[in-house]
This record gives C-alpha cells, sequence and structure tokens, in this order.
C-alpha cells in the first residue's frame, strides 16, 4: 500500500507541509508506506497539447510523452493507492506547479471515448483502478471570506469533480488564515493581520492538523477496502 503526497507550495515546512506530513502520519498508522515529493526541486511544465496520450495503439496511449523531471513522478502517481495533492492558494487556484502536475497526470488518463458500464455511469478514467485521493488548500483568506466568495468553492469543487471522475474517490481539506511571513511589521499589509493569523495558527492550526491526520488514515483505509 502506497501513499503519495504531493507538495505544490514553494516552501518546504509552511503549512502546507505540514498539513501534508500531517496527513502522511494518519497513512503511515494505517499501514502505508508514504512519500512526499516537493514539486519546486524539479524543472516541471504543464501539458504542451501534443496528443501523444492519445494515440490509438501507441505505447504513450494514457501517460504523458513529455520527456522531462516530472516523467518519473507520473510513475509514482500511477503505481500509488492513495495520492493527495497539497498547494496554497494563489489568485484562488493552486500554484502553476501544481496545476502542471495535475494536467500531465490527469490528461492523459482521461478518456476521449468514454464507455458506459452495466449501472449506465460513465467510465472515463483510463487508470484502471480506483485510488482515493484529497486535495489540501492553504490560504491566507479566513475561512468566512472563503465561504462568502462564491468562486473559491466553485473552483475547487471543480478540481474535486476531475479528481473524482478520474480516480474514483476524492475529498477537500482547507486550512485558512495561514502566516506568510514571520514578520508582518516589514510588509505591506492590513493593520493586524499578524495578530489575527498568530491567533487561528494558535487555536485553530492544531485541529486543522488533527483533520490531516484523520485524512491520511481514512484514504488508505478506503484504499484497503477496495
Amino acid at each position: 500500500m502506497k501513499a503519495l503526497f504531493i507538495n505544490g507550495s514553494p516552501r518546504k515546512n509552511w503549512t502546507t507541509f505540514k498539513m501534508l506530513d500531517s496527513a502522511m502520519k494518519g497513512a503511515a498508522e494505517a499501514g502505508a508506506e508514504t512519500e512526499i515529493i516537493h514539486l519546486y526541486d524539479y524543472n516541471v511544465v504543464g501539458c504542451k497539447s501534443c496528443f501523444a496520450c492519445k494515440l490509438k495503439n501507441a505505447k504513450t496511449n494514457g501517460v504523458c510523452a513529455i520527456r522531462d523531471d516530472l516523467r518519473p513522478l507520473l510513475e509514482k502517481a500511477h503505481a500509488a493507492d492513495v495520492i493527495v495533492l497539497g498547494s496554497p492558494v494563489y489568485f484562488s487556484y493552486p500554484t502553476g506547479m501544481l496545476r502542471s502536475f495535475m494536467e500531465r497526470l490527469m490528461f492523459p488518463i482521461n478518456s476521449y471515448n468514454p464507455k458506459i458500464d452495466e449501472n449506465g455511469n460513465v467510465q472515463s478514467s483510463l487508470l484502471g483502478k480506483f485510488v482515493p485521493t484529497a486535495m489540501i488548500y492553504t490560504m491566507g483568506v479566513p475561512g468566512e471570506e472563503m465561504a462568502a466568495a462564491g468562486h473559491y468553492p466553485e473552483i475547487f469543487g471543480q478540481n474535486a469533480r476531475f479528481l473524482e471522475s478520474l480516480f474514483g474517490y476524492t475529498e477537500t481539506l482547507c486550512s485558512y488564515a495561514s502566516y506568510q511571513f514571520n514578520d508582518y511589521s516589514k510588509y505591506d499589509v492590513m493593520e493586524g493581520t499578524q495578530e489575527y493569523r498568530a491567533k487561528y495558527r494558535d487555536e485553530q492550526l492544531p485541529k486543522d492538523l488533527e483533520a490531516a491526520f484523520d485524512l491520511g488514515r481514512r484514504l488508505v483505509q478506503k484504499a484497503k477496502e477496495r
């Protein structure tokens, strides 16, 4: 049982990593072999629209044909039993690095010729197996602002719909009001920002980390059940 964790943050020890690390510990407790990949350590590009992954009777059918640093990471993702993606939110979206990874992981296994099973369900994935997945988002936006802004749930929901359709199951976990700097007095931000986020970090972040731990454990258990 292998659980793969993808860090789409340029930082290796801030909130996104802490959430992923906690989820890894939960997965390990459930019996999985875990590994984390820091995408910013690699030379990554997004989909080039070559469509080699859609060529009939080709070795590249269903897999990304671009030969770069990302190729071995995609092979690990294809072999994983659980996949957890983590990213800070930049302008409402995951980082460009994580988006590039998602494009090249998900587009090749998305069939342009989906099948209909005996229950009438559309089978759009070429992966051929059930892989519980999750998206972990960290953001500076307070939770109440995120919920009130309709575009955040829509964007996160769209990512979840694609993950579920291609891998069979997904969950979304958010951590809000995350720290961006150690000393907010050095940056052009609203007064009181550091105090608000320090309070969240001290009171809510431990609960978020516990939720991430439970998430990792739960995904491995779901994979074992199948």
